[in-house]
């Protein structure tokens, strides 16, 4: 551990944050503790922290396997379990992604709208643009997913009118397959959250940084909190901005896997995820790389990579009768 800070990079958090490591690993009240890796790059530096600081090797790594994971990945697990001379032990999904989404309907847009337009098709919704008072009479046992429909909730995050012209393009263009957020779930989810209950486990360790944004990082508030479920959660990475996490890969000399070295992905999260803003580019890099991938997330994920694009193309046309209209009242 000396050694680890003796070399650590000046004027930046890597220093401070390494002791807090130390001290919450090595704390009496933590006899058991879990810690969470994914192949991905923010993984590697967690990884590399908690383990110079398991000095009692009171520590278990795990991987969850969704079943739609890069072989770079699985080839990078294998990598990190020689150079620290430690087992990541696989868990599988409770159900497969591919299986997931067959049953429930595939991932649209992001976690929250996904959810949203599943309740609503859950009760035979039609996409029509009425007030939240009638829409309530026809769809009961529907408020949550209506008050979002009609831009009800408190907070203006959790109304649809987040995602520009998405109601109008819904209206217009209702899904004609089923629309889903359980694969998350099922996946990874309800994987950690019944390995955690079943083994005991005190602490809960996992590279969650605040500042990738998105649901999951704006979720919390600091890097430590203990939700009320019989262990706490550590984030080690959580006040890492991406230059932190550039020195300590300089500094520790961190080989990422080849989805960042060699195909240039900038995130490797589930491999094609609808999801991702650059979906796009990340299908061209798999079709290169990993071809027999590519065919399974276009079986996959097929009907929202093609509804995707078709609401991308409507709000470029709607922003520009936008524009259009602004202009004319300029005039």
């Amino acid at each position: 551990m000396d050694d680890l800070i003796q070399s650590c990079p000046t004027h930046s958090i890597i220093g401070e944050n390494l002791i807090r490591a130390w001290a919450k690993i090595n704390s009496p009240l933590y006899n058991k503790i879990i810690c969470s890796v994914s192949g991905g790059s923010d993984s590697d530096v967690m990884l590399d922290i908690v383990w110079h600081c398991d000095k009692d090797n009171k520590v278990d790594y795990v991987w969850f396997d969704t079943g739609l994971e890069y072989q770079a990945t699985k080839d990078h697990l294998k990598y990190l379990e020689e150079k620290y001379g430690i087992e990541i032990k696989p868990y599988k999904a409770i159900k497969p992604i591919p299986a997931t989404c067959k049953q429930y309907g595939q991932p649209f847009l992001s976690k929250h709208v996904s959810e949203m337009i599943k309740r609503l098709q859950s009760k035979g919704f039609q996409f029509e643009d009425k007030s939240f008072e009638k829409l309530q009479k026809e769809y009961p046992g529907c408020k949550s997913a209506l008050e979002w429909w009609c831009n009800k909730k408190p907070s203006p995050a959790h109304n649809i009118s987040r995602n520009k012209w998405l109601k109008e393009f819904l209206v217009e263009n209702p899904p004609q397959f089923k629309i889903s957020n359980r694969c998350c779930d099922y996946a990874k989810k309800d994987v950690s959250h019944k390995l955690l209950s079943e083994n005991n486990y005190d602490l809960n360790v996992v590279g969650i940084r605040k500042a990738e944004g998105g649901v999951r990082a704006n979720a919390y508030e600091t890097c430590f909190d203990n939700n009320g479920d019989g262990y706490d959660n550590y984030r080690p990475l959580f006040w890492y901005k991406n230059a932190d996490k550039e020195r300590y890969d300089e500094h520790y000399n961190i080989l990422h896997s080849k989805c960042y070295t060699e195909y240039g992905l900038k995130r490797t999260g589930c491999a094609g995820c609808p999801y991702g803003r650059d979906f796009e580019q990340e299908l061209e890099i798999i079709e290169k790389y990993e071809p027999k991938l590519f065919k399974a997330v276009m079986n996959i994920f097929g009907d929202s990579y093609k509804y995707t694009r078709e609401y991308r193309d409507f709000c470029k046309e709607m922003n520009l009768k936008e524009k259009s209209q602004s202009q004319k009242w300029l005039k």
